[in-house]
């Protein structure tokens, strides 16, 4: 049996190392490959008042809800960034430097634009009016209290470009664009934490697993170790043991989607992490009706998955539950176990262990390294250690992202299709 497993790990390892090799060629075309390029295509003009998405600008299809002002004072404070791009010509009519103060992930979008403003037009910059704001100047849910907001022109104020330069900032990854008035062009972001930027996907710690044993235990609870209810590839249940933390912070808040089952069953959790999901109401569910979503993606009327406990152990399957309700709200923790098999259980619904990419394959090879040295580093456990549930040999997660799953993001970014990783 141990040799079986044995060879089986070997064989992921080489998976792996397969992926990494043909990263380049999986990266071809537009994306965040390097070498990548943008097949030439028209691009209209926004219309005076129109934005992108046509949604409201703090719903969950756009940039999202409110987190509440930023001040000078304030802890937030200290995760805004500023943008000294020469490219960009801030107005700063404060004196104070506020117009350069913004979230990461405004700053990255307004710099993608700001090159392609100037390849559109020769000879001429981006030009910010607006970004964070101190003085409250806004309306009381403006984005530009957190830094998430910017108006912007062109540096020769030519309003005729204003129409173009909304369409540009669309294609440069802006998540709401207005084009709000004849003298400058609104665009917000996601918050940085409503999108897990680093990690992508954590359960809050009150977010509750299921022991070996059959007790519950919450995630600020859980251990390196720990056995934990999961699904086996053939779809049966099965107890799977926690190899690491991705990610482990008890003191965070971050902004999380709580999903509703009809049931009144309810899961909390990251908006980019996987949840096994259909648009069907399958009977008797098999592995192959069973689909991982972002969790952002589910819609009420849809299903997510538990496990139907009517049947004997070995006959267990997993039967859906209907979607009828989606929210949001801040959640104090993060954190994000990974299992031996890819998958558990929290709060009663099967999810997966991954994030961020739309595929949990590619996902689950990539840790197959990590798994194998956890799987050597068990080998020389004595046998009194060999039980996963015994406090000699679980131990806490490590305290925020774990080294390798950090690596394994950076690496996946160049070697991964845009299109496979979560965006909206």
């Amino acid at each position: 049996m141990t040799s079986l497993r044995h060879w089986k790990i070997i064989g992921e390892v080489c998976l792996f190392l397969f992926l990494i090799s043909t990263g380049p060629v999986i990266s071809c075309g537009p994306g965040r490959g390097r070498g990548s390029s943008r097949r030439n295509r028209k691009m209209t003009p926004l219309v005076f008042k129109q934005h992108v998405p046509n949604v409201s600008e703090n719903t969950l299809g756009a940039s999202g809800l409110a987190e509440g002002k930023i001040s000078r004072s304030d802890q937030k404070f200290q995760d805004l960034v500023v943008n000294y791009n020469p490219d960009i010509i801030f107005k700063n009519e404060e004196n104070t430097g506020a117009d350069r103060i913004m979230t990461q992930r405004c700053k990255d979008k307004l710099n993608t634009l700001a090159i392609a403003v100037m390849n559109r037009w020769p000879g001429v910059k981006l030009r910010v009016t607006e970004a964070w704001d101190e003085d409250l100047h806004h309306t009381e849910d403006s984005l530009h209290y957190e830094g998430r907001a910017v108006d912007i022109t062109t540096s020769d104020r030519d309003r005729t470009k204003y129409g173009m330069l909304a369409r540009l900032a669309v294609e440069a990854g802006f998540d709401w664009v207005y084009y709000e008035s004849r003298g400058h062009v609104h665009c917000s972001v996601k918050s940085d934490s409503s999108i897990a930027i680093k990690t992508g996907g954590c359960f809050p710690s009150t977010g509750l697993a299921t022991l070996s044993d059959g007790r519950g235990v919450t995630m600020d609870a859980l251990h390196v170790g720990d056995s934990v209810l999961a699904m086996d590839t053939d779809g049966s249940a099965i107890y799977s043991k926690v190899v690491m933390f991705m990610d482990a912070r008890g003191e965070r808040q971050q902004l999380m989607y709580t999903i509703t089952t009809e049931a009144g069953r309810e899961l909390t959790l990251t908006p980019g992490h996987m949840v096994y999901s259909t648009s069907e109401n399958y009977k008797d569910a098999s592995p192959k009706d069973l689909h991982p979503v972002f969790a952002s993606r589910i819609r009420e009327g849809d299903y997510i998955f538990v496990l139907d406990t009517t049947t004997r152990w070995q006959s267990h399957r997993w039967r859906p539950e209907k979607v009828v309700r989606l929210q949001t709200s801040k959640q104090n923790g993060v954190f994000a176990p990974l299992t031996d098999h890819g998958n558990m259980v929290v709060d009663g619904v099967l999810v997966s262990c991954y994030a961020m990419i739309d595929s949990v394959n590619i996902a689950h090879w990539s840790f197959a390294p990590y798994r194998m040295f956890s799987y050597v580093q068990a080998l020389f456990n004595t046998d009194s250690q060999i039980n996963t549930n015994s406090s000699a040999v679980t131990s806490p997660p490590q305290h925020g992202i774990h080294w390798y799953a950090e690596v394994l993001h950076k690496i996946g970014e160049y070697v991964v299709h845009k299109d496979l990783w979560y965006d909206s």
